[in-house]
Order: C-alpha cells, then sequence, then structure tokens
C-alpha cells in the first residue's frame, strides 16, 4: 500500500516540478498507479472515460461557472469602485485607514463576487494607488491586500464551498455558506488586526479624505451591490432556488447593475465571457482527472490506508485535526485550491467524520486551509496577483506576509478547535443538528 501510496502522489509531484500541468499531472498520475496496481490497459480505458463523464454529469456544476461570471462583472463593472468608498466611510478613523479599507473592501467584495483572486485583483488595482499617494510602503499595501483575499473564498457565495459539497457527495452548500460568514469575518478580523499594529509601528494615520458625497449617498451607492449577497442567500435559504440557479440570479442582477453605472461596454463583457469559459474549462478538465484519481484511490484503498495511519499516530481528535492542518497548509503552499480540494477531499473527509467532525466543519476548516496557502509561494495565485497589481515583488512582501500569515494561521486555529465559531450560524437556520462535536 505505501508503494501504492508512493506510486501516485511521487508521480503527481515530479510531473508538477517538471512543469505538467496539474490537471494532465492528476491524469497521468492516477493512469501510472492504476496499471502499476493491475487494472488491464483495456478496462482502464472504459472505466477512465466513464469516471471523466459522470464526474462532470452534475446540474450543481454550472453553479461554478455563473458564479465566476458574475465575480468578473462586478470586477469590471463599477461595483468595486463603490465598495470601496463604504468601507474607507466606515474605517476611515482606524490608524492606517486604507489597508483596513482593503480588508473591508475584499470582504465586501468577496462576498458578492466569491472569488479571492477576483477581490485580489480588484482590490489591488483600486488601493494601490491610493495608499501610494498617502506614503504606505507599497510592500506593506500589497501583503494586506493578498492576505485578506481569501475571505472572499468563505464569504458567501463561494465557488470553492459548492467545489467541496460535490466532491463531498452533496454537503449541504446552504449550511456550508451560511457557516462561511463568520468564518471568513474571524479571518478577515485577524488581517486587519496585524494591519493596524503594524500601521501604528510605521506611524500611518487615520483617514483625513473630504468625501465630496455625504455618507447617505455613499451607503445608497454602495447598497445595490451589497443586495447581491441577500437575493441569492435568500433565495437559497427560502428555497426559491438551488445554488446553480442563483448563479444565474447573480449574473443577471450584476449585469443590471453594469448597465445601470454604464462601466462596462460590449468588448468588455464579450472578454468576460471569454475569460469566464477559459477559467470554466480548467476547472472542469480538472475534475474529470480527478474523478480518474478518485477511483483509483477508492480501488487500491488509499484514503482508508491514509486513514488506517493517522489513527495509529493518535485517537486523539485535536493531535489529527492538527496533522491535518498542518498537512493541508503545507500543500496550500503547493497546489492550486481547486486540485486540492478533489483530491483531499476523498482522503481526509472519513478521518473528520470517524472522530466527530461534521461535514460542514471540515469543508469550511479545508477550504480555510487552502485558502491561506494562496497567500504563499511558491504557488500561492494571490501572491502572484496581488504583487502583480501592486508592482512589487515577492521578496518585498514576505517581510510583511509572515506576520499576518500567523495571525490568519491562529484564526484557521480557533475555526478547527472550536466547532460553534463555524456552525453556529448554520445550527440557528436549522441547516445542521449540532454547532458542537458529533
Amino acid at each position: 500500500m505505501l508503494l501504492t501510496v508512493l506510486v501516485l502522489f511521487g508521480s503527481f509531484f515530479v510531473m508538477l516540478l517538471a512543469g505538467v500541468p496539474i490537471s494532465a499531472g492528476i491524469g497521468i498520475a492516477s493512469i501510472i498507479t492504476a496499471l502499476a496496481s493491475g487494472i488491464p490497459a483495456d478496462t482502464l480505458a472504459v472505466v477512465a472515460s466513464l469516471r471523466c463523464f459522470s464526474g462532470l454529469d452534475s446540474f450543481s456544476l454550472l453553479a461554478l461557472p455563473f458564479f465566476s461570471l458574475g465575480g468578473n462583472i462586478m470586477n469590471k463593472g463599477g461595483i468595486a469602485r463603490r465598495l470601496v468608498r463604504l468601507a474607507r466611510l466606515l474605517v476611515g478613523w482606524v490608524p492606517g485607514y486604507l489597508a483596513t479599507t482593503n480588508v473591508l473592501a475584499n470582504m465586501f467584495f468577496g462576498a458578492v463576487s466569491g472569488s479571492s483572486v477576483a477581490a485580489t485583483s480588484a482590490m489591488g488595482s483600486i488601493m494601490s494607488p491610493l495608499e501610494r499617494d498617502e506614503g504606505y510602503d507599497p510592500n506593506y499595501s500589497a501583503a494586506v491586500n493578498i492576505c485578506s483575499a481569501p475571505t472572499g473564498i468563505l464569504i458567501p457565495p463561494s465557488g470553492p464551498l459548492i467545489l467541496f459539497s460535490i466532491t463531498a457527495g452533496g454537503v449541504s452548500v446552504a449550511a456550508l455558506f451560511m457557516g462561511g460568514y463568520l468564518t471568513g469575518a474571524l479571518l478577515g478580523i485577524a488581517v486587519a488586526a496585524l494591519a493596524i499594529l503594524l500601521a501604528v509601528k510605521k506611524g500611518y494615520k487615520k483617514s483625513d479624505v473630504k468625501e465630496t458625497d455625504p455618507a447617505w449617498k455613499i451607503w445608497v451607492d454602495a447598497i445595490p451591490s451589497l443586495l447581491a449577497v441577500i437575493i441569492v442567500m435568500g433565495g437559497i435559504l427560502t428555497g426559491k432556488f438551488t445554488a446553480t440557479e442563483a448563479g444565474v440570479v447573480m449574473c443577471l442582477y450584476c449585469g443590471l447593475l453594469a448597465v445601470i453605472y454604464r462601466e462596462m461596454d460590449l468588448k468588455t463583457f464579450y472578454d468576460l465571457l471569454a475569460d469566464t469559459m477559459k477559467s470554466s474549462a480548467t476547472i472542469l478538465f480538472l475534475i474529470a482527472a480527478s474523478s480518474i484519481m478518485s477511483f483509483v484511490m477508492s480501488y487500491t484503498g488509499i484514503p482508508a490506508a491514509i486513514s488506517a495511519g493517522l489513527m495509529s499516530v493518535s485517537n486523539n481528535r485535536y493531535v489529527l485535526l492538527l496533522i491535518m492542518n498542518v498537512f493541508l497548509l503545507v500543500m496550500g503552499m503547493f497546489l492550486d485550491l481547486t486540485p486540492a480540494v478533489l483530491i483531499f477531499t476523498p482522503i481526509f473527509l472519513p478521518i473528520a467524520r470517524s472522530i466527530g467532525m461534521s461535514d460542514v466543519h471540515f469543508g469550511l476548516m479545508l477550504i480555510m486551509n487552502l485558502g491561506i496557502g494562496s497567500v504563499t509561494p511558491p504557488v500561492g495565485s494571490c501572491l502572484f496577483v496581488g504583487c502583480g497589481v501592486g508592482n512589487v515583488k515577492i521578496e518585498g512582501v514576505t517581510k510583511y506576509i509572515v506576520p499576518i500569515f500567523a495571525s490568519m494561521v491562529v484564526a484557521l486555529f480557533l475555526v478547527t478547535f472550536i466547532p460553534a465559531i463555524p456552525l453556529i450560524i448554520p445550527y440557528l437556520c436549522n441547516l445542521v443538528p449540532s454547532f458542537w462535536w458529533n
């Protein structure tokens, strides 16, 4: 069994180091492992084809491209700028207010776009010039933007949470979404707290910007954008539409706002559609390839073997959770979020269930882990996008990311070891039976 695990993950990481695309690496590593395990080539060809098709044959998967398109429309449709103004109004009294504004704006934008990369790009392009004008260290500004962006994949609507729901076999999307509010807010607070401490140390002051518009007008401008969350979540919770239908509603609503704001032309909309199609095709190819890996792991008994190996180390719930967190944090540094969810959900979910952890709690812990991994090298997507829009180098932002990263890990451990944090809101909404260990 150890040899099978080494063949599967060893060949996968060798191909990653060689520059092979992740989706192709997953598929090739799975095929190599299947052949090494004695599955005949002709049988494998049939089974792999069927698994690829069945992995994509899901109505729920349609939610991913729709939410992605909705987030792209928000990015280019004038919505992000209005949310930044509201965030500055709320936290202008804080030292280093622009950094805190960046955190709050990422939380707002993440709540309506569901994408950490989109939030990194949108908020970075808006906030970086403002912070440079006020004398902020560009490396500090970029670090805060990068580290606060993962709140966007926790505060619903969230594509990664939908992906986890599908991969885990139909965990309640509504429960995951409601659990994401407090989880994402805690992560945002952790980043903001360190941003403020660093701002005080560097002598950054509170806001002296005089808005040309009164506060009520800033709120009125931002409310239509924030209503997207209420419409989407309200429809899901009341049963008016599914998560997939919510994605369609979100696209239509955001498209309507973009038309009203007159900040997006047909050429821009065409480009958004093309970008969404490319990113969706990439995700779907990953899902198809991971379906082959899932079959191979089930056939060879890898998840059960890893579970037994971990349980042999300790049967203490807290020790096992600590091991899982450390492993996922490290893996998050090397893998993008989508393939990591597809690979590690079937491995660690049975272990989580065996120690009394609910599927919703595990899903939020998993996505939070991998979101934190997106801010670290060598593969961190938010890191590279944030450095690009902030026009800074990775070496420069690292000294600021390290202390903020530590605060994010503290928030992660609170979510991991205190189930009430991610589960209390779903419990109050009657979406989970308990807000503590099963």
